[in-house]
């Protein structure tokens, strides 16, 4: 059976499901997304990742499409339909359609598209072995804060990544990592937790709020300041934060082992501390 797809209010096969060529979302990257993450059929965190939604449409100059309560109904219906135990749910907020000029159009109307996948995100190799990732620079605009669909230059981070033999990238700019190409990024130096401050360079990860607050909770040290790559090289463990790998050792970089080149203690205490707190909601 096809996948069900949610298109401006309807439940479509995949295959059904279109939008116009005049969509400024297809013709200028003028919209914004969301990911949840979904385990034993449920949302996780989606209070938090709409809550973002809204702030990033806001700094647009954008309307929800839809009330809240009916993005929520929504989603556990497109759940339901697909019948997804464990996976993610993406949603994208268009500006809508109108014909091509740079200039905001006064009338559109919000397009929404919303679609599942099925991920194994509990167990996978990554989670158990960790990752390889590379430094590369960060050419991304100004406002990383905005959760926006033009993700061509994370992506072609990534493709470098990939050619060079490793799993992801993590961008640098002026002399400091910002963040993954689809992630946060954070390692840790005698017992204590170092990660960027949230700011317009970096998004504001959901996951990354969780794991700090449950830091908080455990005792473990934190640390919100710029570090660079020699720090990262040095580091006792280092690992990546978002929606669909919840915390992922980073176990080489550039090439060079972070300490014994395995998973440390704290980056796997993480894992469990947060997959144990998302399901217990």
């Amino acid at each position: 059976m096809s996948r069900i797809v949610y298109v401006n209010g309807e439940y479509l096969p995949e295959e059904d499901a279109k939008i116009s060529v005049f969509d400024r979302g297809f013709l200028f990257a003028d919209g914004v997304y969301e990911v949840t993450t979904i385990l034993e059929a449920r949302l996780i965190d989606n209070d938090a990742h709409l809550a973002r939604l809204g702030r990033s449409l806001s700094e647009l100059s954008m309307d929800l499409p839809i009330s809240i309560d009916e993005f929520i109904a929504a989603q556990e219906k497109l759940v339901k339909l697909n019948k997804i135990t464990e996976g993610a749910l993406y949603l994208q907020v268009s500006r809508g359609v109108a014909d091509r000029d740079f200039a905001f159009p006064k009338n559109a109307k919000p397009s929404l598209v919303m679609f599942t996948q099925e991920k194994n995100l509990l167990k996978n190799d990554a989670s158990e072995n960790g990752i390889e990732i590379i430094s590369v620079e960060d050419i991304r605009w100004a406002r990383r804060d905005i959760k926006t669909v033009q993700l061509l230059a994370p992506s072609m981070a990534k493709e470098q990544a990939l050619a060079a033999g490793a799993n992801d990238a993590w961008l640098v700019e002026d002399g400091f990592v910002t963040e993954g190409s689809s992630n946060n990024a954070h390692i840790i130096k005698d017992g204590t937790l170092i990660t960027r401050p949230v700011s317009n360079h970096i998004l504001h990860g959901i996951t990354r709020a969780s794991i700090l607050e449950l830091c908080q909770k455990d005792g473990i040290k934190l640390e919100e300041r710029k570090f660079t790559m020699e720090e990262a090289y040095n580091a006792d463990e280092a690992f990546i934060t978002s929606a669909t790998t919840f915390v992922w050792p980073v176990v080489k970089m550039d090439g060079k082992n972070i300490a014994n080149g395995k998973p440390g203690p704290v980056t796997k205490h993480l894992r469990k501390l947060y997959i144990a707190n998302a399901l217990k909601r």
